[in-house]
Formats: C-alpha cells, sequence, structure tokens
C-alpha cells in the first residue's frame, strides 16, 4: 500500500509499506477520506507540539474515514463492506482514567498520528473494532472523516454546560470554532458570538452558526457578558479578554493550543467563581456527531475546501495558508492531476 511519511521538518515522502494484518480485536479499513488538522501542519512545520517529538518517520492524520475490508479473530466477518468513523485512539482499558470513562486521559493512550504513533494517511489503517463507528449512507465519507474535529466541539460544548437558551463566546472561527459553534447552536444555545481577527474567517462564522461576530481589534469583547467562553484560538490576549466577558458563575473552556504559559485574571476568575477547565480530545462522542450530522443540524460538508491525492499530502498540508480556506481533505486514491 502506499502511505505518506513525514520524514523531517517540512518533508513528505510516499513510501510502499505492506497492507496490515488485524490483530483478534482489530478491523482493516480502507481509507477514503483524511481531514486535515492543525496538529498534522504543526508537526510538518515544527517538528513538534509541545511536549511531542517527531524522533522518526511520522505518517500524519487522525481524521479518518473509511470501509472495513477485513476484520480480527474476534470480530464478525458481518462488519465487512461497512463504511465507518474512525475513533483514532487506543487506550488501555483498565487504566483508571479509562474505567472512571475519561479514557481520553489514558496516560497509555496511543493516538494516530501523535509521535510514535502513525496516522492514517495511507490507503489501510488497523483501528480496534470498538473504534470504528458505523456511518448511514446519506453521510459522506468527507463528512464522516470529519468527525474527529467535530468531536472536539461536542466535548467542549459538554464542558461549556451549553444547553437551551445559553450565551457563548467563542474565540477563533478556525475549524474547530466553527464545529463547535454549530455544535453550540444544536445544543440550544442563542446566542453563539465569535470573535477572529480576520475578515473572511468571521464571514465563515455567520454561515456556521454564529449569531454575531467581533473583530477584536476593533472591538472590545471584554463588553460582551455570557454564560460561557470557548477558546479554539489559543492567543492569549483572547483567553484573557474571554474570560473577562463570562458572568459570575460562568464557564471558560481552553481548547485552543496556543502558549504553554501565561498570565491569567485570576482576581476575575475567583470573585466570579468561574469554572475552567481543558479539552483533551475527546470520549463517547462519536454517536452525538453522527446525530447531529445525519439530522442536518451540523454540516461538515460545506467545510471542505479543498481535495488532495497522497501525492498531494504537502500542499494540503500547507492549504491553511491559503485565502478561503477552511479544511483540506486528503483522498487516498485521488491524483495530483486532479486536486480540487
Amino acid at each position: 500500500m502506499q502511505v505518506s511519511v513525514l520524514t523531517g521538518v517540512q518533508h513528505i515522502r510516499l513510501a510502499e509499506r505492506p497492507v496490515p494484518t488485524p490483530a483478534h480485536d482489530e478491523v482493516l479499513v480502507q481509507v477514503t477520506a483524511v481531514g486535515v488538522c492543525g496538529s498534522d501542519a504543526h508537526y510538518y512545520r515544527e517538528g513538534r507540539i509541545g511536549d511531542y517529538v517527531v524522533d522518526g518517520p511520522l505518517v500524519l492524520g487522525h481524521e479518518a474515514a473509511g470501509v472495513i475490508v477485513a476484520v480480527g479473530t474476534e470480530v464478525s466477518d458481518t462488519r465487512i463492506g461497512q463504511r465507518v468513523s474512525i475513533e483514532p485512539q487506543r487506550p488501555d482499558p483498565t487504566s483508571a482514567q479509562s474505567r472512571a470513562g475519561r479514557y481520553n486521559l489514558c496516560p497509555a493512550m496511543e493516538f494516530f498520528a501523535t509521535p510514535p504513533i502513525d496516522g492514517a494517511l495511507a490507503e489501510y489503517v488497523l483501528i480496534q473494532s470498538t473504534f470504528a463507528h458505523d456511518v448511514p449512507d446519506d453521510i459522506s465519507d468527507e463528512a464522516a472523516a470529519l468527525f474527529e474535529p467535530l468531536s472536539v466541539g461536542i466535548a467542549s460544548a459538554q464542558k461549556a454546560r451549553i444547553s437551551a437558551g445559553s450565551s457563548v463566546l467563542i474565540a477563533g472561527a478556525g475549524p474547530v470554532g466553527l464545529v463547535t459553534a454549530q455544535v453550540a447552536r444544536a445544543f440550544g444555545a442563542t446566542e453563539v458570538i465569535v470573535t477572529d481577527i480576520d475578515a473572511s474567517r468571521r464571514a465563515n462564522a455567520e454561515r456556521f452558526g454564529a449569531t454575531r461576530v467581533i473583530d477584536p481589534a476593533a472591538e472590545d469583547v471584554r463588553a460582551v457578558t455570557v454564560d460561557a467562553f470557548i477558546d479554539a484560538s489559543g492567543a492569549a490576549r483572547a483567553v484573557i479578554d474571554g474570560i473577562h466577558a463570562v458572568r459570575p458563575a460562568g464557564t471558560v473552556v481552553l481548547v485552543g493550543m496556543g502558549g504553554s504559559d501565561y498570565p491569567l485574571p485570576i482576581s476575575v476568575i475567583q470573585n466570579r467563581e468561574l469554572l475552567l477547565t481543558g479539552v483533551f480530545r475527546y470520549a463517547n462522542t462519536w454517536p452525538i456527531a453522527r446525530a447531529l450530522v445525519a439530522s442536518g443540524m451540523v454540516d461538515l460538508d460545506a467545510m471542505v475546501t479543498a481535495r488532495f491525492g497522497l501525492d498531494g499530502v504537502e500542499d494540503a498540508l500547507n492549504a491553511d495558508r491559503q485565502p478561503g480556506s477552511i479544511k483540506a481533505v486528503v483522498i487516498p486514491g485521488l491524483s495530483k492531476e486532479t486536486n480540487a
């Protein structure tokens, strides 16, 4: 099979590898679509994200969908031919966090495209059968691949305690900010305010669920009053301003990956009794993602702005620098000449 491999900073090459054989609890998935995440681009450009360092060849890509073509001995062969969305993680089911239902926090987690675990930019991948979620025919391969970033939005909205009538401020109108805005509306938020310094991104936010957009360079974000603030930008100024916008007893959720340390307005958090928490991936979100997309409450297909084959992964990783880009998708088998 063909595999796209990161072999060094800003260096991608195609390689041939044997098609893997599923273990007893695994399925072999022929990959049909892979979304390109900001973390993939970061590994490509920097070779690391925080403590995660690429120190050998790595296959990127963790937003994936495909078709099951083979199964392990403990998996029913009725699953062969099933279209699936891949939840790209393998926790230790015996860890304390997994047993508590927080398997995303399992210290022994093996996560796609997180060094040294290979990801999905390949023609075939293995995943435990319980993490290969079936997809109905009316959901596209591309949307099924994007259940992964949608799951980040779902986990964020859950942590923000969004419900009917909630007001929420979201900083950052990149892919995660856009799916979070859609989820917030689906969860019943009646006021969804999205901030971004880029005008085209603010326009995207208006298309994908925002009831109001703000240019933080021109308006005072702290003048807003909301029940919850979700940061999807990683920008220190956005986080601090967003905290100031939350009413007493509200919630602050940090999702964006920015600097590892910056000062927070402790007196505001303390005096308003704000709940401040983070989001690290997700747990038990795929059934919700499937229901939201199937119902039409979340539109993932409209977020895809470019498509590439395995021979165009380098272009896909740089697509976020193109005007109007929201989400690039890699489709194994698509030739470079037909990239769209």
